[in-house]
């Protein structure tokens, strides 16, 4: 791997009395700058520089000292600083704080020309705001009309200017705005913002809303005039702790912004429709040939329009998410915390799907997929895959998808990491379990489970099972699921020894995560269901007996149980040995009193559990007794008469 070093510079460390972490250079700012050049700005010790970095054909890196440069107004000074960028024709847009106290909050264009922000010291305008994403997005084939959407939170205000609840909002931009000629120089004559809706109905009319948004993922589709926007948000209530994923489409954020402007005539009065007259251009609107006019710039639009704008910047109407609820809700007390999305459109057999990489706070990557049902108005959540990418559990802080690739590359303060986006292998050879999986990505081509591809994309077999709207296996694997008996033939066996009144684990664990596990104990000629008690614990991971008896003894069967389809995956015999006359017994006493039949397995079992340690160390030179001259090498002599050793010895 290539590596930069882009350190603080070394006479603005010495002046450091203890240097921290917060003393290095944090690169907040990183993009494409053309085809041959980066553009990186980093806090470097509270004193923000960007410089550009030629990028070689062969992925060589060469930092040009020549082009290192102030970052201020392009970069926090401070590394937990929140910020969003995006760099579109050569000009930055940035949502930042521009001081080192982070008490002037901007949203700024920076080219070589010109500066162009938002008014400093407006509450109304921008309060208190985190910055989470910033995009440019077309609103038709004239470039001079393009928008900058920005996506941040930010605090209301009561009547006494007190602070108060958080709301999520996108503010929009045009990306040719210059500002005014006479008032709001070099100032945004174009902003505007409204509110993202993101909840849930709840009862008596009382929604619980997402107030606090995490993470923003804005996926392209063929029409780069319309993409699709996933929002990731959380509650704000310390009492209630929750997720939520929300979709936008674009149709609805620009329905927003040509509704009505939001209005109120004193800092205590409610946010009303404005009734009153609007200037004309519209406020908000470009200097473009599709608005017509005749305004060849922003610094022509009349006085009247920029006083509109600047005292009228929020929209009445707030953006509503697709079926005006989310597609995905995490709720559960404990649950994990989210922290970035990503997400990739899959061809599947039945349709397109999106599918959902949701980063924790534990280093752990979920692939979830969401399925809206029409006639029932209903959507359901299927959770694939849960990936550890990192050992140390640390907040993941990037997420980002190369569909060129196929790989998913996930950051946190540990590193990066690539992962595949799909892994069909580990869904086995069986067409149920391939089918059951759900994964768009993978279908069973008659062999195993491998990549799916659409119909004359690479596609070798014309064999291909997939249903991943209701995963019916047993309809697509008909003929091929066996039947009882002969699942219990065709299931894996496995022999565990426990000993009386202690702790025994019987594992099972099933390859999809929406399988139901059923433990049965073989009761020849019928079997019963194990239900769970204060005793024996059915987990995620197998059958847990906290105290296991002598009774336990006998053969469990493990089944899983998903969609109607029933599926025997381990045959488990459970040996108890009593306690009390282990405790005297000698390993080769103890083989005897088990069976001669089973001496091998046990050994072998022994082997595997005690000896594992000895052969990762193989390195290590073994014991030899010293030879008398003249002695052959071999086995080391015993002595015939030794007494067997008692097994607290050891």
């Amino acid at each position: 791997p290539s590596s930069i070093p882009l350190p603080s510079p070394p006479l603005l460390l010495s002046t450091f009395l203890h240097p921290s972490p917060e003393c290095a250079n944090y690169i907040k700012v990183l993009h494409r700058y053309n085809t041959t050049h980066l553009l990186a700005c980093g806090t470097g010790a509270f004193n923000p520089h960007c410089a550009k970095i030629r990028v070689g054909h062969t992925g060589q890196f060469e930092l040009e000292e020549q082009s290192i440069e102030s970052g201020r107004g392009r970069c926090p000074y401070d590394h937990n600083s929140p910020v969003t960028s995006t760099l579109d024709r050569g000009e930055l847009y940035i949502g930042l704080y521009t001081d080192y106290w982070e008490n002037d909050a901007a949203l700024c264009r920076l080219n070589n020309q010109s500066y162009t922000r938002t008014e400093r010291d407006d509450r109304q305008q921008l309060n208190e705001p985190k910055f989470i994403g910033s995009v440019v997005i077309p609103d038709n084939n004239d470039r001079d009309d393009d928008k900058v959407y920005f996506f941040f939170t930010e605090r209301g205000t009561d009547a006494e200017g007190v602070n108060k609840a958080v709301y999520t909002r996108v503010g929009r931009v045009c990306a040719n705005d210059q500002g005014g000629q006479r008032m709001l120089v070099n100032r945004w004559s174009s902003f505007l913002k409204t509110r993202l809706i993101c909840s849930v109905a709840g009862p008596n009319g009382i929604d619980t809303h997402f107030d606090e948004l995490e993470d923003v993922f804005v996926l392209k589709t063929k029409d780069e005039k319309n993409p699709e926007i996933f929002g990731l948000f959380s509650t704000t209530s310390a009492v209630f702790q929750g997720y939520a994923v929300c979709v936008y489409h674009m149709d609805d954020v620009r329905a927003a912004f040509n509704g009505q402007f939001a209005h109120r005539e004193r800092p205590e009065h409610h946010w009303t429709p404005y009734e009153g007259r609007v200037p004309y251009p519209r406020p908000g609107s470009c200097a473009s040939e599709v608005n017509g006019g005749g305004f060849s710039g922003s610094k022509e639009f009349p006085d009247e329009v920029l006083r509109f704008v600047r005292s009228h910047p929020v929209m009445f109407s707030p953006v509503l998410p697709l079926h005006r609820r989310p597609v995905l809700l995490q709720t559960e007390p404990g649950g994990r915390r989210l922290t970035q999305i990503a997400v990739d459109r899959v061809q599947a057999q039945d349709g397109h799907y999106h599918v959902l990489y949701i980063g924790t706070g534990d280093s752990v990557v979920l692939k979830v997929i969401t399925i809206y049902n029409k006639d029932t108005d209903t959507i359901e959540e299927v959770l694939l895959e849960e990936l550890q990418v990192f050992k140390v559990p640390f907040p993941i802080t990037e997420i980002i998808i190369s569909a060129k690739r196929q790989q998913l590359y996930v950051g946190s303060e540990v590193g990066v990491a690539q992962v595949r986006l799909h892994q069909c292998d580990l869904y086995g050879s069986e067409c149920a379990d391939c089918c059951l999986a759900r994964d768009p990505y993978c279908a069973w081509d008659g062999i195993t489970c491998s990549r799916y591809y659409p119909a004359g994309v690479y596609t070798k077999r014309r064999f291909r099972r997939q249903d991943v709207r209701h995963g019916n296996a047993v309809q697509l694997c008909n003929g091929l699921q066996i039947d009882v008996g002969e699942q219990y033939q065709g299931a894996a066996e496995r022999q565990v020894y426990g000993v009386e009144s202690n702790s025994t684990l019987l594992e099972c664990t099933p390859r999809s995560l929406q399988a139901r596990v059923m433990w049965y104990i073989q009761r020849d000629p019928d079997r019963e269901e194990v239900g769970g008690d204060e005793r024996v614990v059915i987990t995620t991971h197998g059958l847990l007996f906290l105290r296991v008896r002598s009774g336990d003894a006998g053969v469990y069967v493990c089944q899983t149980v998903e969609h109607g389809y029933v599926h025997t995956l381990l045959r488990v015999t459970l040996h108890v040995l009593g306690g009390s006359r282990l405790q005297g017994l000698w390993y080769k006493e103890f083989l005897q009193l088990i069976g001669y039949g089973d001496s091998q397995q046990v050994e072998e079992y022994c082997e595997r559990v005690w000896c594992s340690g000895k052969r990762r160390r193989k390195t290590k030179r073994r014991y030899t007794q010293p030879m008398e001259v003249g002695e052959r090498k071999g086995r080391g002599k015993g002595d015939p008469h030794r007494a067997p050793r008692h097994t607290l010895d050891n």
